[in-house]
């Protein structure tokens, strides 16, 4: 999920860097240089502690309906469904749809400065002033590491259809304030609101959505938080174009960013509430079916007298296990997401465009946003098919060989057009590869692992990771670039690619086919 949950800082990157060198400025610094069993994963490893684990399959039943998590594995049971193919996703696509809105507000929002800063630095009169103007871009992810790690108490407390209702408040409010602005401060604290209300939705659409949809197209509606992302990211840049005309369009621009978090407060008036028991039949009627009331209803019970109620859940239960492990991995996730260098490669992506003749910034990163939208529709058809951990492996390793191939491309260029047309696939390679898993999976699983009693807290944890590494990333990326040259920083985000790789074949364990509750089961019964 997300969750395309890496694209703000680089905006940050391209408006704190006003006169932005070529790349071949960065290319010359670089040539002067010289289950029980059947979840958990099969493979030995010194730190085996921190895998997670799942119950026990019956080998018959196994035999008839399950899937191997690795070779030699256990086969693993799925909950039966039609034979045939079914319409099982559809009652719960509307909950879905309007929660994936949320995640285009996000969207909307990180592209929504990408060309209007100029103009509102002019009209406010801070042009010029790359730190200010860095400082209106990046409060974004100040307020959004706020709302991110206060989210996990709100949903506990409130459920995620009132927790969804308060947090348009600030989605409203500050594209209005900034829309309206007449001064710094103005702008600031609107983009301040805007980011704390990202910061609670980047946490609470995961899990909502994991709540609300059938285990089996559990995968491919939590896909549509990435491309949910994306149309917003695309929108803004398409609305953008005529602020190189008007100086006065970012407004317009801002006041449209309040009209979906409207839509988003007047829908949840009539959606489903996930997670309450007393409607609990009602709910799963609606969301899941008839044929799977009974079976679901002996899960939330069975979870609910082993696990508790997450309202009087406490912040210290994640260093007890089974949900240290479930946290370690979610924090490990994202902290592995943002320094395999998304926000980096977006920043040069525009550089690089230029180099081969596309001088229009919005051109470029607009065809970066359809890269983007092309891998998310990828994701949505494979999650369900090929499992979240091969999604996770391919998609990091995809991401390592392009990161590998621009460097080289850099570094060792045999002629300028060929070195800049293989810079252009590498980008491309990499943003596709980025796209399929690494950007909507790591959201996903995350809140499939944790327990309900503690989803909420540890999904917070972990996306306030997120935006602390983003904004690390965000601080020294130009500074490092500029004193080593592009092509060893990029050679670094391979690396660490592969490690992610590495990571997910050892650690990201396959909860394709599973219910919810059923991997809570097995992770209390495990601890």
């Amino acid at each position: 999920m997300n969750s395309l949950y890496s694209f703000s800082a680089a905006i940050v990157y391209t408006q704190c860097d006003p006169i932005r060198k070529p790349l071949s400025f960065y290319k010359a610094k670089t040539k002067t240089k010289t289950k029980p069993q059947n979840l958990s994963c099969s493979f030995r490893h010194p730190y085996n502690k921190l895998r997670v684990s799942a119950l026990k399959s019956d080998p018959s039943e196994s035999h008839q309906t399950g899937v191997a998590d690795d070779e030699g594995a256990e086969k693993l049971p799925l909950r039966q469904n039609d034979a045939n193919f079914d319409s099982g996703w559809l009652p719960a696509f509307p909950h879905v749809l309007v929660a994936s809105m949320s995640n285009f507000i996000f969207g909307y929002h990180i592209g929504v400065m990408n060309g209007p800063i100029v103009s509102i630095a002019r009209e406010l009169g801070f042009e010029g002033n790359s730190l200010i103007e860095g400082l209106v871009v990046s409060i974004f992810i100040v307020g959004a590491f706020i709302g991110s790690i206060s989210s996990g108490s709100l949903v506990d407390r409130l459920g995620c259809r009132l927790t969804f209702q308060i947090d348009s408040i600030p989605l409203i409010l500050g594209a209005i304030i900034s829309a309206q602005a007449h001064s710094l401060n103005e702008v600031i604290g609107g983009r301040f609101l805007v980011g704390l209300g990202i910061g609670v939705n980047t946490v609470l659409v995961p899990i909502y959505i994991s709540e609300v949809a059938p285990t089996k197209y559990r995968g491919a509606l939590g896909s549509l938080c990435q491309i949910g992302t994306c149309l917003g990211i695309i929108t803004s840049l398409i609305l953008g174009i005529p602020s190189e005309n008007d100086p006065h369009w970012w407004r317009t621009m801002l006041y449209i960013a309040s009209i979906p978090g409207i839509l988003v407060a007047i829908a949840f008036n009539i959606s489903a509430q996930a997670g309450r028991i007393n409607d609990a039949k009602t709910v799963i009627r609606e969301l899941w079916g008839e044929s799977e009331i009974d079976s679901a209803i002996e899960e939330f019970q069975s979870v609910c007298k082993s696990d508790g109620s997450d309202s009087d859940s406490r912040w210290s239960e994640i260093l007890e296990e089974p949900h240290s492990r479930v946290a370690f991995i979610g924090g490990a996730l994202f902290v592995l997401q943002q320094f395999a260098g998304i926000n980096g490669v977006l920043y040069f992506s525009s550089l690089t465009f230029q180099e081969v003749g596309v001088e229009s910034g919005a051109v470029a990163s607009l065809f970066v946003g359809l890269t983007n939208f092309a891998g998310a529709l990828c994701a949505l058809y494979l999650i369900d098919r090929e499992g979240r951990q091969k999604l996770l492996i391919g998609s990091y390793l995809g991401m390592a060989i392009s990161m590998f191939l621009v460097s080289s491309a850099v570094f060792c260029p045999l002629d300028e057009q060929l070195s800049n047309n293989l810079s252009i696939l590498g980008t491309i390679m990499y943003i596709f590869s980025f796209a399929i898993g690494a950007g909507p999976v790591t959201g996903i699983i995350i809140s499939e692992l944790s327990s309900t009693r503690t989803r909420g807290k540890i999904m917070g944890l972990s996306f306030s990771t997120h935006w602390v590494c983003n904004f690390i990333v965000g601080l020294f990326f130009l500074e490092l670039v500029e004193k080593f040259g592009v092509a060893p920083i990029y050679a670094s985000f391979g690396a660490v690619s592969l490690s992610a790789a590495t990571f997910a074949y050892y650690f990201i364990v396959e909860t394709k086919g599973r219910s919810l509750e059923e991997i809570e089961r097995s992770l209390n019964v495990k601890a």
